[in-house]
């Protein structure tokens, strides 16, 4: 009897929590299907009223006249260079300085991580003036190198990565050095291999965040052929929001999520796995 109702406990709080679930879901998205339906509704429909949720009359010109711009190409592409290089760079710093702190010994290492510690709680805008200073003058201010490289040595990174390999067992790596295995050897083979859901996720949150981020580009990008993706449309989009109306703002909020949206949808399996690695840790 105790079993039977400790199951029927367990199922009713099972289903609390995944109806929970779905209702903060629901929430969630609620924005974002409404900004969808109004970039796919007439401007003109739009200004006398913004509600519903189903785009009647439907129209893709909101979408038509962002893509005749000349040089919305030129931000996508500064975004994706931006964001593919950041992720590649961070990935490399973070695999490698989290491997060292969880398995080499070296000098000054808990200094070091002490340090890297207190960078979680430095605010990025605390250096913001530092940084501007600095890369003004370097005259590397419009570059690509300035979007990047400020943001590579990523704390979170490698705090995280540190994490994920002191959790993996140390006789893997005796095993290898008793067959003769590098330290190099071990990590690219060995560790790496193991890790690929961890630096998948990792990955994944350093894209989004270099795709989404603003204040830094706004900061170091000042021409208008430096610009990415996220400033450019919002350079653009009080003209719009008085020439073209409120669907092309919309519109151009969905066009800079979309990339996003399709790289989470593909690498969703890897997040999943990295998340059920950790809770199995």
């Amino acid at each position: 009897m105790a079993t039977a109702r400790n199951s029927g406990l367990r199922r009713a709080t099972d289903l609390l929590i995944l109806g929970a679930t779905i209702a903060f879901a629901v929430l969630w998205l609620i924005p974002v299907i409404w900004v969808v339906t109004m970039s796919l509704k007439p401007s003109a429909e739009l200004m006398r009223s913004t509600a519903g949720f189903l785009p009647i009359p439907f129209t893709l010109d909101n979408y038509i006249g962002l893509l005749k711009l000349d040089t919305v190409p030129y931000w996508l592409v500064h975004s994706l260079i931006v964001s593919v290089t950041m992720t590649l760079l961070v990935l490399i710093v973070s695999s490698t300085a989290g491997y060292a702190f969880a398995r080499l010994e070296f000098p000054f290492k808990k200094t070091l991580f002490l340090i890297m510690v207190a960078g979680l709680m430095v605010p990025e805008q605390a250096v913001f003036i530092p940084l501007h200073t600095m890369v003004s003058g370097w005259g590397l201010h419009n570059t690509y190198f300035a979007l990047v490289m400020p943001r590579v040595a990523v704390p979170i990174g490698v705090f995280l990565m540190m994490q994920f390999f002191r959790g993996v067992p140390k006789e893997l790596e005796e095993a290898a050095e008793i067959d003769h295995a590098s330290r190099l050897t071990i990590f690219l083979k060995i560790m790496l291999p193991l890790s690929i859901p961890a630096l998948t996720t990792l990955g994944l949150f350093t894209f989004i965040f270099a795709w989404n981020d603003f204040l830094w580009p706004l900061v170091s990008a000042t021409k208008a052929d430096m610009y990415t993706v996220t400033l450019g449309l919002a350079s653009i989009q009080s003209n719009f929001a008085f020439s073209e109306g409120l669907g092309a703002v919309m519109a151009s909020a969905v066009f800079a999520s979309l990339p996003i949206v399709l790289l989470f949808l593909v690498f969703q399996r890897f997040i999943v796995a990295g998340v059920a690695m950790s809770a199995g840790k």
